[in-house]
């Protein structure tokens, strides 16, 4: 008898656990739609359960995150912080730093050019514009990122946009055969050989776009932090390396 009873109630805890995934779902494609109601083109990637009950996280794609209420009635964007242990941890930023390090993590790297260390302990990815006075001063420093064990890979940010002087640089430097002197010599001010071929320059810059770059050099570091504009070497290396320990502590 008492072995029969057991069964149902496990019967029962199954049907309201299975009850309540399904109204959580609902919720979930409540949100989605009411969000492509008021915006038909959003790239939401994906909806789920906030840590503060009765919100849902949208993450969109580039990285940045909108909260939205169970009713999908109130919709906002900002920072959403929890206090843990009387220290508040900002929820938004962890979420749009682990979406933002797994879009430069599936980056492929045959379309960067990469200025490798010779003991890689961790990259910084900059989007880069050869006409930018910083990006220059920031490629003359590259040796000493290298020397540091940073690996430097860039990505094409032409600040003017898809047209113009810089954007034809960065062609030419992605289309020419030996592509880590092609860079250098832009950076330099130096005559290259113009080039076209099919290249990854608007894909960059539209990634750029999405995560929130608006000018150069802006720089990722392997926690998904970014820092937007120039830093010295020795400042930019120990935050890189940092960032890298960030990262191994939670694997």
């Amino acid at each position: 008898m008492q072995k029969t009873r057991l069964l149902k109630v496990g019967a029962c805890a199954a049907l309201l656990l299975s009850s309540s995934l399904s109204a959580n779902e609902q919720q979930i494609d409540q949100v989605r739609e009411r969000l492509l109601q008021i915006q038909p083109d959003l790239p939401i990637e994906n909806v789920a359960p906030s840590a503060m009950p009765e919100l849902y996280q949208v993450q969109i794609r580039g990285g940045r995150v909108l909260y939205v209420s169970a009713s999908a009635e109130f919709i906002f964007q900002g920072q959403l912080l929890q206090v843990q242990d009387g220290v508040p941890v900002n929820l938004t930023e962890q979420a749009e730093r682990k979406a933002l390090v797994e879009q430069m993590q599936g980056l492929n790297t045959q379309e960067m050019v990469i200025f490798p260390a010779q003991s890689a302990q961790t990259s910084i990815t900059v989007f880069t514009d050869p006409d930018c006075g910083y990006c220059q001063k920031l490629h003359s420093e590259v040796p000493e990122l290298n020397a540091a064990g940073v690996d430097v890979r860039y990505l094409a940010f032409p600040r003017g946009g898809l047209a113009g002087p810089a954007y034809d640089s960065l062609v030419s430097v992605w289309c020419a055969d030996d592509r880590l002197t092609a860079m250098t010599q832009a950076k330099q001010r130096k005559k290259i050989a113009q080039k076209t071929c099919r290249n990854p320059v608007e894909k960059h810059f539209a990634l750029g776009q999405a995560i929130g770059v608006r000018g150069t050099p802006s720089i990722v570091l392997a926690n998904g932090e970014i820092i937007p504009g120039y830093q010295p070497a020795k400042q930019l290396a120990a935050q890189a390396l940092k960032a890298q320990q960030q990262i191994d502590q939670q694997l």
